[in-house]
């Protein structure tokens, strides 16, 4: 064969790879090189020599790489002493004739690390040639398909190896288990080693040299966090090697450095190397430093990613840790790239906010409120890409959990966004979306979702199920499943699952499943149709289980729970502590409200009452079992609202009978109702239209494809100015026009059109208005609105290629939209709004049937007078067009 063995190459990029060279050969020459007879070794059998296979993946083939596994004889020290290894060559050479030549000359170059040159063809290698000459072929991707056994791993490859060893959880006693975890060993083996390869001339390393090592140190950690399963586990060690080598404490002061290329790779390395312990020492000893350096580089594009990343992590500290950085500008900076169109940073800023409501407490909620952070989730929440979605609507679940906050929190309208995204998504399919994602949460950050399981609201506790769902699934596969233990997530988890929320108690039923607990008994939302069991289970989970057996005594069903009063808890449960009823009456108002009435209610009167207040739904089956329903509550009283529907509170009766003038129609608006359809039984006084769409400011239409950030950015700017404003938040089908969402068209004073590529495209040819942008815009027209578009890289098309009906929006003035001067073309929006300029040319052809569209009265309202007066109009205009006629 007569071959040296080849050495592994030295990255150009390492300072002392002369001195890497010599000390190669120096250990070459210290193992030295044995012979083996060539006749004996084709002579060995398979019980004193096994194969393993290493398989390694790449972009363009599959490649295999076969070597023979390295035995161990006798008790020697030195595996060169002791171990031979042989290859299968008839096997090799079987596979390179089906192979292509990448293939063949990569397997030859695998032996040829290994050969040695030797007159009789013997071939020998040490543990360390074997592992080198096969790593220096594997990237971290590949290293998850490893397939080998403890023997092969080297435990004195690297000193950080051995001084900060890899710690794993025990796992299941399968060969599966075992050799992930053999494979995560040999990861965390050759990353150490890399690691220690760039640590040690960076502490002596000039400062030209100092930006290079602290690249390479960047992506074997990024490498680390990539590892499937256990990229955490060997990027936290990871982490701690730097913290403990100085490293961690070097970059941080670096933070303050006025060298740009020093600034930004020693943030790139602390934005991925912030695990638990490094963000609490950050904490401790330049948590200033660092958060001054991401408010100084606001505007620095270049390091915007870097910088959101680390005020991500920074923000699941403490907090008290979480004030600081608030009264040092980080919410500030992840504010204000919240409004980028950069994915990577919309998913830090939105994973920011999460952690700060989780971590931040109480008074740092109230600081986000203050900053209007609800409604600036809502263009996070609104955007296509699932994390940014999830982790916004997080941040928004958790907030509204601080009871303080739930009308702000429900005001901006953030929250609608939630069920949605719960609904269309898949706890295990979500988990596959992102790489972070795959790696799961450690147990103080999912330990601070738990309370949220608890929470009465239906959006808190769904989330909250669909994360443990996602979770459960994760920490299986790392054996982690105690974790959930640790936290005490089971009890409520249970509650969850057992509870009327359909969509919540589903979620934590997968949850409970995974972790291997029993499923409680499942309650339904119609707890009319409750049995005497239902009851039992409902009442024990809600706190009151040394009573259940009085309601089974009782026989106490679903029927007579929702009838029953505090004179028959006290006489016949026999609850005698007053308080002890309160609280009792408390939950089952809160059942009241959620529950399902559907099965004894054919007029949807709860609907109705919902609508109005969703307090008013506690009263549906008192008042459906007295006979009431929608068309006899036309012509109820207050009498009978007290005395025969039990309605004590007068405030309540009072919103009740305000309303009940919408009754009169006999078209159920608006959720299906046609303006155009109306017929009336007796005169309608306007100012109670309150069921019907209520007129906005400000409409805004947009293409769902590539317009959906831009319309929600809108929103908020506009809504934090005073405007009220009106976004589709569900888009339609094609072909499926709810006349509902054109009625707000009609009421609403402008029309903001939002314009982005190819916005226009299914308009043309569209002569039957299947298109809802075309529907949309005609509408506008023939309603007089004031059209203002907004364009984002948009040309407008010739006049004659679009509809005849449409044709006249061509001619509008409207405002091009600059991203990063988001506020100054907003100030032009609202001039347009408040009628300082113009959105129609001068040259523009007359419009039919259009009358002044700059005249003050289109100007935003600014009282409730004002308001009140325009809505009236609106609703006169439109239901006198259809030949009904107000006293």
């Amino acid at each position: 064969m007569g071959k040296r063995a080849q050495l592994p190459e030295m990255s150009d990029d390492s300072d002392d790879g002369s001195n890497n060279r010599s000390q190669i050969t120096k250990d070459v020459k210290k193992f030295g090189v044995k012979k083996l007879d060539p006749d004996k070794s084709l002579e060995k059998s398979h019980s004193e020599s096994s194969f393993v296979k290493f398989h390694t993946s790449s972009s363009t083939s599959s490649k295999k790489y076969t070597s023979q596994r390295i035995e161990r004889k006798g008790q020697s020290s030195k595996v060169t002493e002791s171990s031979k290894v042989a290859f299968d060559l008839s096997d090799l050479d079987r596979e390179d004739s089906t192979s292509g030549g990448y293939l063949r000359s990569s397997k030859r170059n695998s032996i040829d690390d290994l050969e040695t040159n030797s007159q009789d063809g013997s071939l020998t290698a040490s543990r360390e040639s074997l592992l080198s000459a096969s790593e220096s072929r594997f990237s971290s991707d590949d290293l998850e398909n490893l397939s080998v056994s403890e023997d092969t791993i080297e435990p004195e490859v690297s000193q950080f190896c051995d001084k900060y060893p890899l710690i794993l959880p025990s796992v299941s006693d399968s060969d599966t288990n075992r050799q992930s975890q053999t494979n995560v060993k040999i990861s965390y083996q050759k990353l150490s080693q890399e690691l220690e390869s760039h640590i040690k001339p960076l502490k002596d390393a000039k400062p030209r040299h100092e930006v290079k090592h602290l690249d390479k140190i960047k992506h074997v950690l990024i490498e680390a966090w990539q590892v499937p399963m256990y990229g955490r586990d060997i990027a936290y060690r990871l982490c701690d090697v730097l913290r403990s080598e100085g490293m961690l404490d070097m970059v941080i002061q670096n933070c303050s450095s006025t060298k740009k290329e020093i600034l930004k790779a020693s943030a790139a390395v602390l934005e991925q190397c912030l695990s638990w312990e490094n963000r609490n020492h950050v904490a401790k000893i330049g948590l200033e430093t660092v958060v001054s350096m991401t408010k100084r580089e606001i505007s620095n594009h270049e390091m915007s990613y870097i910088i959101t990343g680390i005020l991500e992590g920074l923000f699941k500290i403490s907090e008290e840790a979480s004030t600081k950085i608030i009264n040092y500008g980080g919410l500030d900076v992840i504010l204000h790239w919240s409004r980028s169109s950069d994915i990577r940073n919309l998913r830090h800023c939105a994973k920011a906010l999460a952690n700060l409501s989780l971590f931040g407490g109480a008074e740092n909620q109230e600081e986000m409120a203050k900053r209007n952070v609800p409604e600036w989730l809502f263009p996070l929440a609104f955007m296509e890409d699932d994390t940014i979605r999830y982790y916004a609507c997080l941040a928004i679940v958790v907030l509204l959990a601080n009871k303080e906050l739930e009308a702000s929190v429900i005001k901006s309208g953030t929250l609608e966004l939630v069920m949605p995204f719960i609904n269309s998504t898949k706890p295990s399919s979500f988990a596959k979306s992102d790489t972070s994602q795959q790696q799961g949460k450690d147990h103080m950050w999912l330990e601070r979702l738990v309370p949220l399981l608890q929470s009465r609201r239906e959006e808190a506790q769904s989330l909250a199920a669909f994360h443990f769902a996602m979770e459960a699934g994760i920490k299986e596969e790392q054996g982690k499943l105690d974790l959930f233990y640790e936290i005490g997530a089971i009890d409520p988890l249970k509650k969850v699952a057992s509870s009327p929320n359909a969509t919540a108690s589903k979620l934590a039923a997968q949850a409970l499943k995974v972790i291997g607990e029993s499923i409680p008994h499942k309650l339904t939302t119609q707890v009319p149709v409750w049995s005497v069991v239902d009851v039992a289970h409902w009442v024990a989970q809600v706190g009151f289980k040394d009573y259940v057996q009085n309601f089974m005594e009782c026989q106490v069903d679903g029927d007579l729970l929702l009838l029953l009063t505090e004179q028959e808890l006290q006489s016949s449960i026999k609850i005698d502590c007053k308080i002890a009823r309160k609280r009792f009456l408390r939950e089952l108002k809160s059942l009241k409200i959620t529950a399902d009435y559907s099965s004894c209610d054919p007029s949807q009167m709860d609907a109705w009452l919902m609508k109005i207040l969703p307090d008013l739904s506690q009263y549906t089956y008192e008042m459906l079992k007295a006979g009431m329903n929608k068309e006899v509550l036309a012509s109820t009283n207050n009498e009978e609202l007290d005395s025969v529907c039990g309605i004590k509170n007068g405030i309540h009766r009072r919103l009740i009978l305000e309303h009940v003038e919408d009754l009169y129609s006999t078209i159920p608006m608006p959720k299906y109702g046609s303006i155009g359809s109306l017929t009336r039984q007796k005169s309608i006084d306007p100012t109670g239209f309150a069921s019907y769409p209520k007129a906005v400011d400000v409409f805004i239409s947009y293409r769902r494809s590539n317009g959906s950030q831009l319309a929600s950015l809108l929103k908020v700017h506009l809504q934090l100015r005073g405007f009220s404003v009106f976004l589709d938040i569900d888009r339609l089908r094609a072909g499926k026009f709810d006349e509902n969402l054109l009625m707000n068209i009609r009421l609403a004073k402008h029309f903001l059109l939002v314009l982005t590529p190819c916005a226009l495209d299914r308009c043309m040819g569209d002569d039957e208005q299947q298109d809802w942008i075309h529907k949309e815009i005609v509408t506008a027209l023939e309603s007089d609105c004031n059209i203002i578009p907004v364009l984002d890289n948009f040309d407008w098309p010739l006049p004659e290629v679009l509809p005849s009906d449409m044709q006249q929006v061509v001619y509008f003035n409207g405002v091009r939209w600059v991203h990063d001067y988001q506020d100054a073309c907003v100030d032009k929006v609202e001039k347009f709004l408040t009628g300082e300029k113009s959105p129609i040319q001068k040259t523009m052809p007359p419009l039919p049937n259009t009358s002044n569209f700059n005249s003050l009265e289109r100007n935003s309202p600014r009282n409730s007078m004002e308001r009140m007066d325009i809505h009236r109009n609106s609703v006169e205009r439109l239901l006198g067009s259809n030949g009904n006629s107000f006293p």
